[in-house]
């Protein structure tokens, strides 16, 4: 979690940019600026990497992509 904080992860858009599906994955607003929950993010980074794990395990290939 102190990794997540360190990295501003837990930074998004901006108040007045925002999609409104993503609103169950906001923690507060301050400054004008949307605070993620790192507490469900930390979770959905769980269940990524056993995903991986286990693909990888299993002989399958992973592709990531940044943008």
């Amino acid at each position: 979690m102190r990794q997540l904080l360190e990295s501003g992860v837990h930074f998004g858009h901006q108040t007045r940019r925002w999609n409104p599906k993503m609103k169950r994955f906001i923690f507060t607003e301050r400054n004008g600026i949307y605070i993620i929950d790192l507490r469900q993010s930390l979770d959905y980074i769980e269940k990524a990497y056993d995903f991986i794990k286990n693909t990888v395990a299993e002989g399958g290939s992973i592709l990531f992509v940044g943008t």
